[in-house]
C-alpha cells in the first residue's frame, strides 16, 4: 500500500503520521476500494467518564496512490459529539469547534499540536481501530 506525500501539500501532516496509517493498513485488501475511512475509538469515552476524542481518517484513490482527504477529531460538547478540529485537505483549511476556520499559521500549529498527541495516544493502545473500505 502506498500513501503518497505531497511535502508541499498544506496542510502538512507529520511523515510519523503517514507512517502509522501504513501501519494499520498493513491488513487490509484495499486494492479494489476507491476510499478507505480509518475510525480511531477509545471505546471507554463518554461525556461522563471523558476519555480520548474518536478520530477518523478518510484517504481516496488517485491514480495509484492513496491521499489524505480529512482527519477529523470528534468531541462532547455536552452530551452531543460534534467536530473538533477538522483537517481538510481538499479545501486546504483547517476548523477548529472554538475558532471556526482559521488562519494558515494558527492552522499548522494545531496540526502540530493534534498530531503529536494523536500520535502519543496511538501509541498508548487507547484506540480501536476499524476500518472501512468503499
Amino acid at each position: 500500500m502506498t500513501i503518497s506525500i505531497d511535502t508541499n501539500q498544506r496542510p502538512a501532516m507529520p511523515i510519523s503520521f503517514y507512517q502509522l496509517l501504513t501501519q494499520e493498513l498493513l491488513n487490509t485488501s484495499p486494492k479494489d476500494a476507491n476510499a478507505i475511512t480509518l475510525y480511531f475509538r477509545d471505546p471507554d469515552y463518554s461525556p461522563e467518564r471523558g476519555g480520548f476524542h474518536p478520530v477518523e481518517v478518510r484517504l481516496e484513490k488517485q491514480f495509484d496512490h492513496w491521499r489524505l482527504v480529512y482527519v477529523t477529531d470528534f468531541a462532547f460538547h455536552g452530551y452531543e459529539l460534534i467536530k473538533d478540529i477538522d483537517i481538510c485537505f481538499n479545501s486546504k483549511q483547517v476548523y477548529s469547534s472554538l475558532g471556526g476556520w482559521i488562519n494558515h499559521d494558527e492552522g499548522e500549529e494545531l496540526i502540530e499540536l493534534f498530531s503529536n498527541n494523536f500520535l502519543s495516544y496511538h501509541h498508548m493502545d487507547v484506540y480501536q481501530v476499524q476500518v472501512a473500505l468503499g
